[in-house]
């Protein structure tokens, strides 16, 4: 009944076309299987594309072309984010696909109501665009740690190599992580290498060369050293040092300042009349300028008016001047590793390091009881974090604590004196 019904409906629109419409070349019916209907491939009309989505044309020839590939428009009324805007954007889906063109479309859509328009920018960046924005920072803004941070970026580049910027997820590190540790790499330095990767990405964020950065996880690092020296130590590593490193290791020992600030300082830093040692800002590891004063301190005075009466010697023997504070016969110091750990080793401390003294001057600070600000200060330490990590407790300054508090329980436990005041004589009678 109902496949009779459709061909008479079929018969009487024919009949009216023939009438009225215009003259068509005739083509046979095709039914299926199930008795319906079907129209022939040319005579079905294309369908429709959605709002949004189109399919390019172009003429050559005489002759109008229509592209198979799927393209979509869309408007951002000026807030993208992107300068001399027209308000209105195009991009090729690079599929035929209706799904993926509408995909793609809901995408930016989305971008543009964050008011950051990334587009085809972030499909297309790669690592190497990535480590040229972190090596352009490092060089702009005159970063000391350059050459380590190249470093970071050949070994990040071994793993992740050509691969886009969208293709560096958090499973991606993950196995970073673990072939690193595989290679013996300590996890100080892992942590180093992934926080040049998450500083690339900060970049491209703010360039818009990506929409947004993976979660990059770190691995634990606890190699918080606690090496110090006592007095006896120092004197003894001192004993087997040379003469000319011996000024150098007395000054790190007094100041608790690091050794290329110390190795870098120079008679213009110096001031007799003032009685002050000055670092230049730029010169320390926070681009701080520092300050302290050595008139109120001595051992430090007498070191450097030492090092000034030799140092004048030199000049008169060699006859030029001598800028650095610290040298081996007019010659800057520039590395005394070796030298360091002969002595280390004939003292008895094998495997100590020069830094040890920075976290001896911060302990001996807290044991005299100088303000934790006044501290930093001297020392040059900008965070609190860091150098509570530098206040060592001694064994000898745990001891002395406890002894301190069984001297408390001792006058607690014994018994109170009781006191009884006698009577005026003259009140008895």
């Amino acid at each position: 009944m109902h496949r009779r019904r459709m061909l008479c409906r079929v018969a009487e629109s024919r009949r009216w076309w023939a009438k009225h419409g215009p003259v068509v070349e005739q083509r046979p019916l095709i039914i299926n299987q199930n008795g319906r209907v079907e129209m022939n491939e040319d005579d079905q009309k294309p369908k429709k594309l959605p709002t949004g989505i189109y399919r390019p044309t172009w003429t050559k020839g005489g002759q109008t072309f229509t592209s198979d590939v799927l393209w979509i428009r869309f408007g951002c009324r000026q807030r993208c984010g992107k300068e001399n805007c027209s308000g209105l954007h195009r991009e090729s889906s690079e599929s035929t696909s209706l799904k993926a063109a509408r995909d793609l479309r809901t995408r930016r859509l989305a971008e543009v109501a964050k008011g950051r328009l990334i587009g085809q920018t972030a499909e297309l960046t790669t690592f190497e665009d990535l480590a040229a924005m972190l090596t352009t920072d490092y060089q702009v803004n005159a970063r000391k740690s350059l050459k380590r941070a190249k470093i970071s970026v050949d070994h990040l580049r071994e793993f992740f190599g050509p691969c886009r910027a969208l293709a560096i997820t958090t499973d991606r590190v993950n196995e970073y992580i673990a072939e690193r540790q595989t290679a013996k790499a300590a996890n100080a330095t892992i942590r180093n290498e992934l926080a040049a990767l998450r500083r690339m990405f900060t970049l491209a964020i703010q360039a818009s060369k990506v929409a947004q950065a993976p979660y990059i996880p770190s691995p634990r690092v606890s190699n918080t050293r606690s090496g110090f020296f006592e007095m006896e130590q120092f004197r003894s590593v001192l004993k087997h040092l040379p003469v000319d490193l011996r000024p150098v290791v007395e000054f790190a020992y007094l100041t608790g300042w690091r050794r290329s600030e110390i190795l870098e300082l120079e008679w213009r830093n110096v001031d007799f009349r003032a009685g002050e040692v000055r670092l230049d800002p730029g010169a320390t590891k926070n681009d701080e300028g520092r300050t302290f004063p050595f008139s109120a301190y001595p051992p430090l005075g007498e070191l450097l008016k030492w090092q000034r009466e030799r140092t004048v010697a030199v000049e008169k023997t060699t006859k030029r001047i001598v800028s650095h504070v610290f040298h081996r016969g007019g010659r800057p110091i520039l590395d005394f590793r070796g030298a360091w750990q002969k002595a280390c080793d004939a003292a008895g401390v094998r495997g100590r390091l020069v830094h040890d003294f920075r976290r001896t001057a911060v302990r001996n600070l807290e044991r005299a009881g100088v303000p934790r600000s006044v501290a930093m200060k001297l020392t040059g330490h900008l965070t609190e974090s860091i150098y509570r990590r530098y206040a060592i407790v001694s064994p000898a300054d745990l001891k002395a604590g406890v002894e301190k508090l069984a001297k408390l329980h001792v006058e607690q436990s014994e018994p109170a004196r009781v006191v009884v005041v006698l009577a005026d004589r003259k009140t008895r009678t």
